[in-house]
C-alpha cells in the first residue's frame, strides 16, 4: 500500500439558505431541523466522529449562529437538569459538545458548494479531508465514510460516494462515468458532469453528499469558473482531478453505496426520514408503529 497522508479532518458545508423549507428556515437553519429530537447536523458530526475524524470545520453563513450554540456547552440548562437529577437529559445536552473539536468559518457569499469547500483551505492546509453535506444522512449501520477513507488510503487522490438512482432523477445530481476495478464496490471515475439532462447522462450513478478529497482541489477550485447555476461546482473541480496523476492530486475513485441514505433537503424525503427514524427507535417504536398502522388504515 502506498504511503498517503492520513485523513484526520472533516469539512461540513452548512451555509445554504434552505429555501425549500421556508418559512421554517427564515430564522432557523435547515441543518437544525429535527429528525425526531436531534438536529440533522448532529447526525453528520456523529458520523465524522465515528470514522475517527475529530477535527470538524463547519462552513456556515448568516443566521447560522444556532449551529454553534448547539455544539457548545449550555451551562445554565445543565445546572437546571443537574439540580433535577435528570441524568439522561443532562447527557443528551452535553453530548454535542463532546463529539469532536468544532471550528467555524463563514462563507460570505452563496457561490456554490465548490466555493464553500474553498473556504476550508486555510484550516485544512495541505492535507486530505472528508466533506460531508449536512442534508445527506447515512445510516450509522452503514459505515460508508470509513470505507471511503480505506479506499483513499489505498489509491490516494479523491474518493466520492456514488449511489444508483432512477434514470429520470439523474438531472438532480452530479453523475459519474466509471470503470470497474478489482473490488466490487470500488470504481475508477473517468468523468463527471453536474446535473445533466436525462438523455445526456453518462450513467445513473450519482454523487451523494460524501467525499474524501485531496488538497490539490483547492488550487483547482481557485481556477474553476462558475458552472451550472452560476456557482462554483465541486463536481467540476473533481472532474479536473480525475484526469490528474497521483503525484498531482489525482485520480478520483468512487465507492458504490448500496446502503441506507436519507435526504433531508427535500420536504417529502424529510418526512420519510423522520418516520423511519422514529420507527427504528426502541423508545418510540412500540407506541409509534401501531399508531402509524391505525392512521394509515383510517386514511385508506
Amino acid at each position: 500500500m502506498a504511503d498517503f497522508d492520513p485523513v484526520t479532518k472533516a469539512v461540513v458545508p452548512a451555509a445554504g439558505l434552505g429555501t425549500r423549507f421556508l418559512p421554517a428556515t427564515k430564522a432557523t437553519p435547515k441543518e437544525m431541523l429535527p429528525i425526531v429530537d436531534k438536529p440533522a447536523i448532529q447526525y453528520v458530526v456523529e458520523e465524522a466522529a465515528s470514522a475517527g475524524l475529530l477535527d470538524v470545520l463547519m462552513v456556515t453563513g448568516k443566521n447560522k449562529r444556532s449551529i454553534e450554540d448547539h455544539f457548545d456547552r449550555a451551562f445554565e440548562l445543565e445546572e437546571v437538569l443537574e439540580a433535577k437529577g435528570d441524568e439522561h437529559k443532562l447527557s443528551q445536552v452535553r453530548e454535542p459538545a463532546a463529539l469532536a473539536t468544532l471550528h467555524y468559518v463563514r462563507q460570505g457569499e452563496p457561490k456554490g458548494l465548490g466555493h464553500a469547500v474553498l473556504c476550508a483551505k486555510q484550516h485544512v492546509g495541505d492535507h486530505p479531508f472528508a466533506c460531508l453535506l449536512g442534508d445527506d444522512l447515512i445510516d450509522y449501520r452503514d459505515e460508508l465514510l470509513k470505507r471511503m477513507i480505506e479506499v483513499r488510503d489505498r489509491f490516494g487522490g479523491s474518493v466520492i460516494a456514488l449511489m444508483e438512482v432512477p434514470k429520470e432523477q439523474v438531472s438532480l445530481y452530479g453523475v459519474a462515468t466509471i470503470e470497474a476495478t478489482d473490488e466490487d464496490d470500488v470504481v475508477r471515475v473517468t468523468d463527471l458532469v453536474e446535473k445533466p439532462p436525462v438523455d445526456e447522462a453518462p450513467s445513473n450513478w450519482a454523487i451523494i453528499g460524501r467525499y474524501v478529497i485531496d488538497p490539490a482541489v483547492f488550487e483547482v477550485l481557485e481556477n474553476t469558473p462558475p458552472g451550472r447555476g452560476g456557482e462554483i461546482q465541486l463536481t467540476d473541480a473533481l472532474r479536473t482531478l480525475a484526469g490528474y496523476s497521483s503525484d498531482k492530486g489525482g485520480p478520483v475513485h468512487g465507492v458504490l453505496f448500496r446502503g441506507r441514505r436519507y435526504d433531508t433537503g427535500d420536504k417529502l424525503d424529510y418526512l420519510r426520514t423522520v418516520v423511519k427514524f422514529a420507527a427504528d427507535r426502541p423508545d418510540l417504536a412500540p407506541d409509534f408503529v401501531p399508531w402509524l398502522r391505525e392512521f394509515l388504515d383510517e386514511i385508506g
